[in-house]
């Protein structure tokens, strides 16, 4: 699927991958694959940006991060031309949930999470405070979990599969304008008859044949999600745990350029 020309801004190429008769596939597939920056400091999320450099563009900064540093990780990201997928995923009451999205929108961030389980006037307050701003970040409702599955969701008294319970969060979501949305890889394909052509649909619950699950449950290799639909792929611990980050990077951009 094709990504928002204002989500797909142009990042110097690395020699490595110019060499590569793959060249155009492999920059398409660079322009969706983000980088989980999942550690507790900034000097390790830079350190592992350095390693990556020239290789990816879109990093994402998620909890951990954020709530070591706050916004002073996003700065020198930023500075080296990055993307950022500012993933909190924002859940509140209505007022509370519109002035952090507002907050967000101002730290020069390309995509920004809420969950969709707040409900659709938290929906509609969030996609409001982003009206009137030049060039606001891409809104993208978190539906279910990747780390949640049939008897993780029944645990919470939701009587429907992730499945179902996907569909039913995102069809609350587009009815609130919002089409962007957060799933794994087995709602790709519904999300995307949903969103049609047009919709953002980020992926994250990405794992390369042969590597470990962790915590994840619904989960698929990066050509799969593709294939079934996914705009952005996320991938964390396949790459900043592994030996050499940039050559596991080089490895995914290369099954998903194949893909695409």
């Amino acid at each position: 699927m094709p990504i928002p020309d204002r989500l797909n801004p142009t990042f110097p190429v690395s020699r490595t991958l110019v060499a590569d008769p793959l060249q155009n596939s492999l920059e398409a597939a660079r322009k969706r694959l983000i980088v989980a920056l999942d550690f507790p400091d900034c000097a390790s999320a830079l350190a592992l940006a350095d390693r990556l450099e020239g290789t990816c563009q879109w990093f994402k900064v998620g909890l951990e991060l954020f709530a070591a540093t706050g916004p002073a990780v996003l700065e020198p990201l930023l500075k080296r031309g990055h993307s950022i997928f500012l993933d909190l995923k924002f859940h509140d009451i209505p007022n509370t949930v519109a002035g952090a999205v507002r907050s967000a929108a101002s730290l020069g961030v390309g995509m920004m999470t809420i969950h969709a389980s707040g409900g659709p006037v938290m929906l509609a307050a969030a996609k409001a405070a982003l009206e009137g701003l030049a060039d606001p970040p891409q809104l993208l409702a978190v539906t279910v979990l990747t780390s949640m599955d049939a008897e993780q969701v029944a645990a919470i008294g939701v009587d429907r599969s992730p499945a179902r319970q996907v569909k039913l969060l995102a069809e609350m979501g587009l009815s609130a304008g919002i089409n962007g949305f957060v799933c794994s890889p087995q709602e790709v394909a519904t999300l995307r008859v949903l969103t049609g052509p047009e919709g953002v649909l980020v992926i994250p619950g990405i794992r390369p044949a042969g590597s470990g699950v962790g915590d994840q449950k619904r989960i698929a290799t990066p050509a799969d999600a593709l294939k079934q639909g996914a705009s952005y792929l996320v991938v964390g611990r396949p790459i900043t745990q592994a030996e050499n980050p940039a050559k596991a990077a080089e490895a995914i951009l290369r099954e998903m350029a194949e893909t695409l």
